[in-house]
């Protein structure tokens, strides 16, 4: 159907119509801002939140657990989909938006010159038809004159008295309005015949075509809706792999949880490499007891008659296991000879490799300066290959101190690996006398290779002062407890002979020999290495 055949006489409906479609297609333009303003605001909220629980971290907290590493995952997953709604956003108002916009201009302009045609068209008509309307009126006007020029001319005629000036006169007066009623009717033919053309014209030419305009125009507004439709569904189904592939992730990344792995990252981080504590030998207090010779309760054979310290007490269980207490915390140092065995092994493992980057950093750094003074000697004109010279002994100085420190850092790896090793080798035995393992742990809390302290000889006090002191009746009260890391032989005159996890009294210590007196649960002293035992002190007998 043509608007112009069929709505020809609907000018006023048309005009109110198109206008309709206009604000339309703008209301519509007004959703899809209001649309991709909601996308904007859940991109930006959603990238807050995971910022949020994503905090920035130093390299010491990265997260190794398999649960954590997950959830990061999906994180970046939902970050990657924030991203993909902010493309949602940008594609709807560029492609959607944007195109509403120039679109309803184009189509307030088009509609006005439409518009304004029909209107000139109209005008123009109006015109054609005051026209053919006043040369009618005129018509009219000159027809009763030459009627009333006709009844004067025939009364005057048909009068006896009238003079024959009279009558002429009225004759000629009838001819003049006659004759001008003549033109004034063929003025009016014309012009009726003009404004009829123009009428076909205007309703069968130039209102249809106007009509027509329109009616594109109108057509082309629906077309364009439609197209804006699909491509706002376009704009999402194009993120929909990529939204999905972010959400395979996510379930990827849930499946990646292992929860044995991450039990041995536990071990891993905690892992001591000490062996668990042996048993606490049984403290007999009532040795000293006078016993009838009918009592029969528990004998101490290897005990009797030997006087036990009484200050010796269980509090090593409390200050050294640590098994549900918090533990003091030590001072760093620089060989993380503070930590267990496998926890410093892992710090100077780590160490090692962090200083092997920079290292290499170092010499990749050194070998671009070289070239750079290659290209400076051939070609001077590039710049002076002597100003090159500065950075280039600083970088190896640099490479200097970053060889020395990893192989200082290699040295005490070398260290406690060998004394893991040895430890591992050991077997616990009463029978069978170990010297230190290589690797063992000095009174400084460092390791070293130096067995020459197993050597040494422990103080010499005078043979009979030696007895004296041994023979006493009333020994030297217990200061505190040791328990041996390792077993000593006790070859020389005046050591104490242990075995590892032994424990052992404390009654004179260490005065910067290396040696601490020790007595043995029957009674038994000597010296024994004091990087042999670990040692606890009563605490009423710090400091004294």
């Amino acid at each position: 159907m043509s608007w112009g055949t069929e709505l020809w006489d609907q000018f006023e409906n048309l005009d109110k119509h198109t206008q309709w479609g206009i604000d339309f297609l703008e209301r519509y333009a007004k959703f899809v801002k209001e649309r991709l303003e909601i996308e904007q605001t859940y991109a930006k909220q959603l990238r807050n939140l995971v910022k949020k629980y994503c905090p920035k971290r130093s390299k010491d907290d990265e997260p190794r657990f398999s649960s954590c590493l997950s959830f990061y995952a999906i994180l970046n997953e939902l970050n990657d989909y924030a991203g993909q709604r902010e493309i949602v956003a940008e594609e709807m108002g560029h492609k959607v938006y944007g195109e509403l916009l120039r679109y309803s201009q184009d189509l307030k302009s088009e509609r006005k010159h439409h518009l304004q045609e029909g209107r000139k068209a109209q005008q123009y008509l109006d015109h054609c038809w005051k026209q053919m309307d006043n040369s009618k009126k005129k018509f009219e006007r000159e027809c009763k004159e030459a009627e009333k020029s006709q009844i004067s001319y025939e009364r005057l005629d048909n009068d006896v008295n009238a003079t024959k000036s009279e009558v002429e006169k009225s004759k000629s007066q009838l001819y003049l309005r006659t004759h001008m009623a003549d033109e004034s009717k063929n003025e009016y033919a014309a012009q009726l015949q003009t404004f009829n053309g123009e009428q076909w014209k205007h309703f069968n030419v130039a209102i249809p075509q106007i009509f027509k305009n329109l009616q594109d125009m109108d057509e082309r507004r629906t077309v364009k809706l439609g197209e804006t439709y699909r491509s706002f569904a376009e704009v999402e189904r194009r993120v929909v792999p990529i939204i999905s592939k972010c959400l395979e992730g996510m379930v990827s990344a849930a499946k990646s949880v292992d929860e044995r792995r991450d039990s041995g990252i536990v071990v891993e981080s905690f892992k001591s490499g000490f062996e668990p504590p042996g048993d606490f030998p049984f403290e007999d207090f009532s040795q000293n007891i006078y016993r009838t010779g009918s009592d029969s309760t528990i004998s101490t054979p290897k005990n009797e008659g030997v006087r036990q310290d009484p200050k010796h007490s269980m509090g090593k269980a409390k200050n050294k296991l640590w098994l549900f207490g918090k533990k003091p915390k030590a001072p760093t140092l620089e060989d993380f000879s503070h930590l267990p065995p496998e926890q410093r092994r892992k710090r100077l493992q780590q160490r090692i490799d962090e200083l092997s980057k920079e290292l290499q950093k170092e010499v990749d750094q050194r070998d671009a300066l070289n070239k750079m003074k290659d290209v400076y000697e051939k070609n001077p004109q590039m710049g002076d290959p002597s100003s090159l010279q500065p950075k280039i002994s600083e970088t190896m100085c640099t490479m200097e101190r970053l060889r020395s420190e990893i192989h200082k850092n290699e040295s005490w790896l070398s260290e406690v690996e060998g004394k893991q090793s040895s430890r591992g080798d050991r077997r616990p035995s009463a029978e069978v006398n170990h010297h230190a393992p290589h690797g063992r742990e000095s009174p400084e809390g460092s390791y070293t290779d130096d067995t020459s302290q197993e050597h040494r000889s422990p103080p010499q006090p005078d043979p009979h002062e030696f007895d004296d002191e041994f023979d006493d009746d009333d020994p030297l009260p217990a200061i505190g407890h040791c328990k041996a890391l390792y077993a000593f032989d006790g070859q020389n005159e005046g050591t104490l002979v242990m075995k590892e996890d032994e424990v052992l009294y404390i009654i004179e210590e260490d005065k910067g020999d290396g040696w601490t007196r020790a007595r043995k649960q029957g009674g038994e002293e000597g010296y024994v290495p004091t990087s042999y035992v670990e040692i606890t002190l009563e605490k009423n007998s710090k400091g004294s």
